[in-house]
């Protein structure tokens, strides 16, 4: 196992969901086609594809936790451009803390503030 590479969003409306992704991650993709939309996240892919039925009803099974500086600021930012409260930060243990969001396409968004990560070289 390398490490993670890729975290994959499914979208009802993959344009709406495009306008948004951008917004909420201050990027723009780098791929843009009907049946994908890819965005590089400080060097990590976020993906998006079209549902075949769409749904904003989705299991909570895995979650993603991408990096912030910033919880509160960042949780609070994604809750102003519609997304919805899933877990509010909170310290899972020393200086870490995690928090969710859906998206409005009803993906979970994970947010972590660890000051201790490092990518290994």
């Amino acid at each position: 196992m390398l490490g993670l590479r890729t975290t994959i969003y499914k979208v009802g409306d993959i344009k709406k969901a495009k306008d948004w992704y951008a917004k909420a991650f201050k990027t723009e993709p780098y791929f843009e086609e009907p049946y994908y939309v890819g965005f590089n996240i400080g060097g990590y892919e976020l993906g998006l594809q079209p549902e075949e039925n769409p749904t904003t009803d989705k299991e909570e099974s895995v979650v993603s936790y991408w990096g912030v500086e910033k919880i509160q600021e960042v949780y609070d930012r994604l809750i102003d451009l519609g997304a919805t409260e899933n877990e509010k930060p909170y310290n899972v243990g020393g200086e870490l803390t995690t928090a969710t969001v859906k998206d409005p396409f009803g993906n979970i968004i994970g947010l972590i503030h660890n000051p201790h990560f490092k990518l290994k070289d």
